[in-house]
């Protein structure tokens, strides 16, 4: 997850008040993407096994898995 702008293959979703752009093509593999706030980060569920990896510190100095 990262800000970004649209572009010709993203799709863009307005979803309460937020802006979501996602590539067109990851969209079919992924169906439907769950986002939630866990008050650490945040956490995306869609139908991709990403595997058991977690990420450490996203959004910090830290590493973060891709």
């Amino acid at each position: 997850m990262a800000l970004d702008e649209p572009r010709d293959n993203d799709n863009t979703y307005n979803v309460k008040g937020f802006k979501f752009v996602v590539d067109k093509e990851f969209m079919k593999q992924a169906q439907l993407i769950k986002i939630d706030f866990t008050g650490m980060g945040f956490k995306l569920d869609s139908k991709i096994d990403f595997g058991q990896s977690a990420c450490s510190s996203c959004g910090t100095s830290g590493t973060c898995c891709s």
